[in-house]
């Protein structure tokens, strides 16, 4: 029998986060749930509270956390324009204040730890699809640097830390994701689609609606996370995560009008600075090594994602601040 691993997952409260302390729970480990709740949801871990191998801690990890674990996830970040944008300083801190202390504490325990960085580090690419070995394109000094240059940084620090100090890291790379329990007012394009064209607002498209991006279902990135966790230590990454399947905003939107019955109408809006044209991973390295692809089409999840939406009462969510 396989022994009981304490692990910790900052940013557990979050969207991901909490479906990977679900898991987690249920596979009978020991897990610790850090967040400070800037963007997340009590409700998303509620459930959980009653379990006896389920801990939740309120800290941000910009600040020392002393713990003893096997394990850690670091998820900490918030991961939407509008939140990550509110106060850039502070997410620069957390990508990369955040991803000292976690290492050290590995250091210490002498734990693996997982970094969930981001397609972000590609920036608006010049190749496409996006595999690991590309550097990207990203602006230093633009309004999404806190964000794509912190998990960046990030990204160096585990390297550093993993070469010079000895400790097991593995980077994964999230593209787009989505799925059940997704912030209504968090600003991506999946969750503010469905919950405009459940209420029969206007659905916004910044831009020609023609930029590409590529929506992986919560569960197939839950599964890929924990591979790569589980797999050997000589393999630390970066892998991307994400589904190759490549669809335009607008086909996004008329698929969402199509899946919820709404007659919203699409209005155009100015596209953001730095926003990326096309995003798509290519997740050979996932295939080889994790043995992963995802399983969800966007058609099955997206259904999914919208049945949630309708199961619960939006007015019933604190909108992270500020309200996007």
């Amino acid at each position: 029998m396989a022994s009981i691993k304490r692990i910790l997952v900052t940013g557990g409260a979050g969207f991901l986060g909490s479906h990977l302390c679900e898991r987690l729970v249920e596979a009978g480990q020991d897990v610790v749930c850090v967040d400070n709740f800037f963007t997340s949801q009590k409700s998303n871990v509620a459930h959980l509270l009653g379990r006896g191998n389920f801990e939740l801690i309120r800290h941000d990890i910009t600040q020392p956390l002393w713990l003893e674990v096997d394990e850690i996830y670091n998820l900490a970040c918030p991961a939407a324009p509008g939140h990550y944008q509110y106060n850039p300083i502070k997410t620069m801190k957390t990508s990369v204040m955040g991803a000292i202390n976690l290492l050290g504490m590995a250091r210490r325990c002498r734990a693996k730890i997982l970094q969930a960085s981001t397609s972000e580090v590609y920036g608006d690419p010049e190749v496409h699809p996006q595999p690991e070995h590309y550097r990207g394109a990203v602006n230093p000094i633009g309004p999404r640097a806190c964000y794509d240059e912190g998990k960046r940084a990030a990204e160096t620090l585990f390297m550093d830390y993993h070469r010079h100090n000895g400790v097991n890291v593995r980077i994964v790379r999230i593209f787009n994701t989505y799925g059940p329990r997704m912030h209504p007012y968090d600003g991506r394009v999946v969750s503010t689609f469905i919950r405009q064209a459940l209420a029969g607002d206007p659905i916004t498209i910044f831009g020609t609606g023609r930029q590409t991006r590529s929506f992986c279902y919560r569960d197939d990135l839950v599964e890929a996370m924990i591979r790569m966790m589980n797999g050997p230590d000589a393999f630390t990454g970066p892998v991307n995560i994400g589904n190759p399947d490549e669809f335009t905003i607008r086909e996004l939107a008329d698929l969402t009008l199509e899946l919820t019955g709404s007659a919203s109408s699409l209005v155009e809006k100015p596209l953001p600075v730095d926003d990326p044209e096309r995003r798509r991973p290519d997740i050979a390295l996932a295939r080889e090594r994790l043995g992963w692809e995802p399983r969800v089409t966007l058609r099955e999840g997206l259904a999914r994602t919208i049945a949630w939406f309708r199961s619960v009462n939006v007015g019933d969510f604190r909108a992270p601040t500020p309200n996007y």
